[in-house]
């Protein structure tokens, strides 16, 4: 019937959604594009996919808000309920050739107007969120200060990823571009602050570079985070913050946006492997830079220092 007056057969969004995962298994994303659609389900997952439009999409926002979801996170729902509805009017055909949607509906994004800005660390606020969370965290939080890493990227950081740097007495981490929000190889310098928080923690663990009780760490915004940050008065910090506060001090120590792009790993086109010596060691300058506070002093370190040797006296 359908081949013959050309009439597109019924199609629900939930066997749309269904299709886009099973085509896109491979991608990096594809946990987060599951999450957003089993959310979305209950409000359009029965529709017909010609049913679905902003206006079939207002119950799901109005419940999204009152839960206190941010427009950036349902943004990014919607943003996959137009890449669905694209595809099904662009792309999908069924056997008499027909797109399995005539048109696709305009869906407009939430204004980004509840966006919240960057909170970079004040030096004595470093010191005080430090000293306030566990080492394992403590230290992990020092080593993103000072390589601007992702929560993730500092988590799965593996040994297996160091490269030496004899001419620089140094080493770096290469993250696999696989394992990097971007997708690109991720290069992490080692200022002299991170350097000594990874000879620290050398020999730990035999694959991961951070771990607390002899398994990896699977994320630094745990529990403890959440609530140790309180009582210290610093709960509007969020872990990402930590990765501000190294771009803030690079800027303010007068590094060019090139270089801090590198350093911040963002995307920039290079491979980051092929670095040469010279490159490496400006890099590292640069990275050096943001070590100090106005004291000329790394207080965080010190804090850390003390940590461990206060618990290493309990221990013996």
């Amino acid at each position: 019937m359908a081949k013959m007056f050309g009439v597109r057969p019924r199609r629900v969004f939930r066997e749309a959604a269904s299709r886009f995962l099973e085509e896109n298994l491979a991608l990096r994303s594809i946990a987060d594009y599951a999450r957003h659609l089993k959310q979305l389900d209950p409000f359009i997952g029965d529709l017909a996919i010609e049913q679905v439009h902003l206006g079939t999409l207002r119950p799901f926002i109005y419940a999204r808000l009152k839960d206190g979801v941010k427009h950036k996170s349902i943004n990014l729902s919607l943003s996959v309920v137009r890449r669905i509805l694209n595809l099904a009017a662009r792309l999908w055909r069924d056997e008499s050739g027909k797109t399995w949607l005539e048109t696709a509906p305009l869906i407009q994004m939430l204004p980004l107007s509840d966006v919240r800005k960057p909170y970079p660390l004040s030096w004595d606020e470093q010191v005080t969120l430090l000293q306030a969370l566990p080492d394992h965290l403590a230290r992990m939080c020092l080593f993103k200060i000072n390589t601007g890493c992702r929560e993730q990227e500092v988590c799965r950081l593996r040994w297996e990823w160091e490269i030496k740097v004899p001419e620089l007495d140094t080493s770096v981490f290469i993250i696999p571009g696989a394992r990097v929000k971007n997708g690109e190889d991720r290069l992490v310098v080692l200022n002299r602050v991170a350097k000594s928080v990874v000879e620290g923690v050398r020999g730990m663990h035999p694959t991961h570079v951070f771990c607390y009780r002899d398994h990896p760490v699977r994320k630094i915004n745990n529990s403890a985070w959440k609530r140790l940050r309180g009582t210290v008065g610093l709960k509007h910090v969020r872990v990402h913050d930590l990765k501000h506060t190294f771009g803030r001090r690079l800027r303010a120590a007068g590094v060019p946006l090139e270089t801090r792009k590198v350093l911040l790993g963002h995307r920039n086109g290079d491979i980051t492997s092929h670095y040469s010596a010279p490159e490496l060691a400006e890099l590292l300058e640069a990275a050096n830079s943001v070590c100090e506070g106005k004291s000329g002093k790394t207080p965080a370190l010190v804090v850390l220092k003390q940590k461990t040797a206060i618990e290493n006296s309990i221990t013996v």
